[in-house]
């Protein structure tokens, strides 16, 4: 069982990817010989060579594809034509589009070059027109026209004081116009087909052309005749001369006659001598790949052969060559002796399966949707290209050291395949075909290189015995025969497993079943039960490292875990929306891998049965899957062309994770030291550095509770930094929402608001949201005190016009209020009925003619009316339990005789009376 102390992974990230930057169009190589520009559907990708990584990409906006670009000769400009008609000139190494401008074409433009000079810019159209341009003075120097039907070429004469432009078009021959006359001088035709390349010699004086027709022509330019036809053989895509001052007999150059080397449909260079019409040297393929050749005879010089060449580049100050393939790879020889120094994959197509590979997993070997298989250094993304398979290679498995692998393919067969430990090459080892149709999957023993299981379409399983040495053997493939076939399954097999200990072997196929098998038996397998369960076909199989239990992985989009024992499903993982093609075991056997159509890897752990991670990078099938012997990377391959390269983070997230939480800890404690010293500056500053909002606003409410609080409140909040001022003020929108906070929040905004111009507000990260967070709630608030003032107003006017018993009758209603306490206040509360209507008009009588001694009494009276009588009347007159509203005049006796009948005689108003003074204050109630 794996060890109860191992740490469950949670997480990992991309390290690397492996990308595709060219999908075919033209090619440039910069002069300082460090940069490789490429198309890429609305990009220009930019790779350096000595890395094999994009550096640098520019694209157009409106996402139209770039028909063609053009590098000046000082490396300085890049101009690209789209699809949209518009020329854009780049600073390329800041990606920025310095300048833009239609390009007067009325279609697109199909091929563009500069002069020596990068001042001169010709253009050549789809619609048979040539423009030059002047990019420093930035307007159209010449219209050129004559050409018929598109443009694919143009090229300036290297010798600039001839001010000559040299053209093709679908007429099939070569126009010279002189650029400073604007005519055509004259039409070479010598070519029956598209001329694709031109070269010159170093003196101007001789040009070698090529085309599709599979002639060269050698041209004096003095005459401008065809000196010399050269059949080639092959639709050539482009020339090079060679320079006449170097050695190059390694090539079969003997003389110094003109020399020129082509790349065409068959995929391989040639040396041609032009006096002779020879061919003097010509490139040798991998052995497998020129027996395939001679197989398919004729086939191979079809234009859509893959292994044919497209371009060809010399790049002189490190005498070296670049050519370019049909299935978009690049590749530099070193000359004089045509070896291969390095290659670039542009395009991987589908990726069908990858591999971790070499010492240290220092490579992974792709299986694309291609013949040919490629393997990554995953350092420097220089690419090894192996040939051998003839068809699409379906699968790939690696031995237990990692330097030997296995492929098979469409083409019905198997290859062992074996790596250099000192030079990291790779060669075919064996190989062998004895399946009736195409070979799906391939499993390699795990104990040692002793064997290897396929798995095809013709429903067979094989087993094939490897040879005991495979370094010795020598030039020649070894030849294997299967020890054992057995018809597996119904339908396709599309995966095969063999076990830890190499006695059993699992198989997963269409049929919608998985079987175990037994291998211990000599020349037979042996069938020892059938995993049923899933809903659609199996897409693949995996052995527990550790356990006696088997994975799954199927087209109904879920992962199941079965036991070997009793062949019962005892797990079932379900997550991926699509299907899973791929399962892995990772931590000891305690979690899984599994990839799917949906372009989601999920990481799994078994015992929770719970999808720790979903990681998304890819965003089509992801058909490989493979984790590294250390168990710390990962790789997956798609079928978008891209390979991904993931890490485990576990530990180093865990390990930043508790220096986050320790670090949290120390300033949790700075900060408590800092409230208790009273430091507030450092403490506003610190807390909002944690992040916490709370502990802000504890330092707001202890700073606004001290000593000039206003004062203080200003000082700190001007002394933050800017992005401590955007903290709080987002902080405020929080506190502006709770009544009990907001006072807190509008003191620092009005701190914020008075002293900040708004110019410099606005530039706060995201302060207009900020600000309109703010308003609705502030207008709450203000209407809320508003109201709260309005009843303190109210409850001032009440107090305003209350009387305490006891003072003095001079005191008017609308004079202030005396509140000085009375030596020995004392009050009885009656309840009796009121006096009659008589005495109330009699008093009332003496009120308006307000003289005398009947008037102190009644104001008396008045002092002594009960306060909660006289806050429910206002200025209302309150006498014996009976009320009077008074307005200036007095009531007529209708409406005093109303009044008294609404008010009950039983609950009269209580009146005050002036008792003798004790030394003790006593309270007494009285009833009638």
């Amino acid at each position: 069982m794996a060890n109860a102390n191992l740490q469950f992974k949670t997480n990992y990230v991309v390290s690397s990817k492996i990308e595709p930057f060219y999908k075919g169009g033209k090619v440039q190589i910069s002069k300082d010989e460090k940069y490789i520009f490429c198309t890429c559907g609305s990009r220009v990708n930019v790779l350096e060579i000595s890395t094999g990584k994009i550096v640098h990409s520019v694209e157009h906006d409106d996402q139209e594809d770039i028909t063609s670009f053009a590098l000046s000769c000082d490396d300085e400009l890049l101009v690209t034509a789209s699809r949209a008609l518009l020329l854009k000139q780049w600073d390329w190494r800041q990606a920025q589009c310095t300048r833009s401008w239609r390009a007067i074409h009325t279609v697109p433009v199909a091929s563009m070059t500069f002069d020596s000079t990068s001042t001169l810019l010709a253009t050549g159209g789809c619609d048979g027109t040539i423009k030059l341009w002047d990019v420093v003075k930035q307007y159209c120097t010449h219209n050129l026209k004559g050409s018929s039907g598109v443009v694919h070429l143009v090229q300036f004469h290297p010798d600039i004081n001839r001010l000559q432009l040299f053209s093709s078009s679908l007429d099939c021959g070569i126009r010279l116009w002189d650029l400073r006359s604007s005519q055509c001088v004259c039409v070479l035709q010598s070519h029956y087909s598209a001329v694709t390349s031109l070269s010159f010699s170093p003196d101007g004086g001789t040009m070698v052309s090529s085309g599709r027709d599979q002639i060269c022509t050698v041209w004096d330019l003095k005459t401008r005749k065809a000196t010399r036809t050269v059949p080639v053989y092959e639709a050539v895509e482009g020339v090079v001369l060679l320079p006449e001052k170097e050695d190059f007999s390694e090539i079969g150059v003997k003389s110094k006659d003109l020399h020129f080397i082509t790349a065409g449909s068959k995929g391989v260079l040639r040396v041609w001598e032009a006096s002779t019409s020879r061919c003097v040297y010509t490139q040798t393929l991998p052995s497998t790949l020129t027996t395939v050749s001679e197989a398919e005879g004729e086939e191979e010089e079809k234009d859509d052969d893959p292994r044919g060449l497209t371009y060809l580049l010399h790049l002189p100050a490190s005498s070296r060559l670049a050519s370019v393939t049909a299935e978009h790879n690049i590749l530099l020889y070193q000359l004089p002796g045509l070896t291969t120094q390095q290659q670039f994959v542009g395009y991987s197509d589908e990726v069908l399966d990858v591999k971790f590979l070499g010492k240290g997993d220092s490579h992974i070997v792709v299986a694309t949707n291609s013949s040919q298989l490629k393997v990554f250094e995953l350092l420097t993304n220089s690419c090894q290209i192996l040939y051998g398979h003839t068809d699409t290679v379906l699968s790939l498995d690696v031995f237990k050291k990692g330097f030997v692998f296995a492929s098979c393919a469409k083409d019905r067969s198997v290859r062992v395949w074996q790596m250099d430990s000192d030079s990291g090459q790779v060669h075919c080892v064996a190989q062998g075909s004895s399946h009736t149709n195409a070979v799906g999957s391939i499993a390699c023993s795990r104990m040692k290189a002793s064997f290897i299981v396929s798995g095809s379409q013709d429903c067979t399983v094989k087993v094939w015995d490897l040879p005991a040495d495979l370094s010795t053997a020598g030039a020649d493939e070894n030849q294997l025969t299967a020890r054992a076939t057995e018809k597996a399954h119904d339908k396709d097999v599309n995966s095969v497993a063999v076990s830890p200990n190499d006695k059993l072997l699992a198989s997963g196929s269409q049929d919608r079943t998985a079987k175990l098998w037994s291998l211990a038996g000599e020349g037979r397998v042996g069938l020892l039960g059938v995993f049923r369960g899933h809903r659609r076909g199996v897409w693949a199989v995996c052995f527990s490292p550790v356990d006696q239990v088997l994975a799954t992985s199927s087209a109904d989009g879920t992962t199941k875990l079965w036991s070997l024992q009793d062949f019962s499903c005892l797990k079932t993982f379900e997550g991926h929306d699509a299907s899973v093609l791929k399962v892995v075991f990772v931590s000891r056997g305690t979690q899984l891998l599994s990839s799917g159509s949906d372009g989601l890897v999920k990481l799994w752990t078994i015992k929770t049965n719970e999808c720790v991670k979903t990681l998304d990078a890819h965003q089509d099938k992801v058909w490989g899957l493979h984790a590294t012997r250390k168990d710390d990377k990962m790789v997956t391959g798609s079928a978008d062309s891209n390979i991904t390269v993931w890490v485990d983070v576990t530990e180093v997230e865990l390990a930043e994770e508790q220096a986050k939480q320790e670090d949290q800890i120390l300033k949790q404690q700075e900060l408590s030291n800092l409230l208790h010293e009273k430091k507030y500056l450092k403490a506003l500053g610190l807390a909002i550095s944690l992040d916490q909002p709370h502990t802000v606003l504890s330092v707001i409410k202890a700073i606004r509770q001290g000593e000039d609080s206003r004062e203080l409140l200003e000082k700190m909040v001007l002394k933050l930094r800017q992005d401590q001022k955007e903290s709080i003020l987002r902080y405020c929108v929080v506190w502006n929402t709770n009544a009990r906070n907001c006072h807190d929040a509008q003191a620092v905004l009005q701190v914020l608001l008075t002293h900040l111009p708004p110019e410099e507000l606005l530039q706060y990260q995201g302060a207009r949201t900020h600000l309109e967070g703010l308003i609705p709630y502030t207008e709450r608030h203000m209407q809320r005190i508003g109201h709260l003032l309005q009843a303190s107003m109210f409850l001032n006017y009440m107090w305003q016009n209350m009387r305490v018993a006891g003072a003095p009758p001079s005191m008017g209603q609308d004079e202030e209020m005396d509140t000085t306490p009375l030596a020995q206040p004392f009050f009885i509360i009656d309840k009796e009925k009121g006096t009659d209507r008589g005495d109330e008009d009699k008093r009332d009588e003496d009120d308006s003619e307000g003289g005398g001694e009947e008037e102190e009494e009644e104001d008396d009276d008045d002092d002594e009316v009960s306060v909660s009588k006289k806050a429910s009347t206002y200025n209302g007159r309150v006498e014996n339990g009976k009320t009077t509203k008074t307005n200036g005049n007095h009531l007529s006796d209708s409406e005093e005789s109303s009044e008294e009948e609404d008010v009950e005689e039983d609950a009269t108003v209580k009146v005050v009376k002036r008792l003798p003074v004790s030394s003790t204050p006593q309270c007494q109630t009285s009833t009638s």
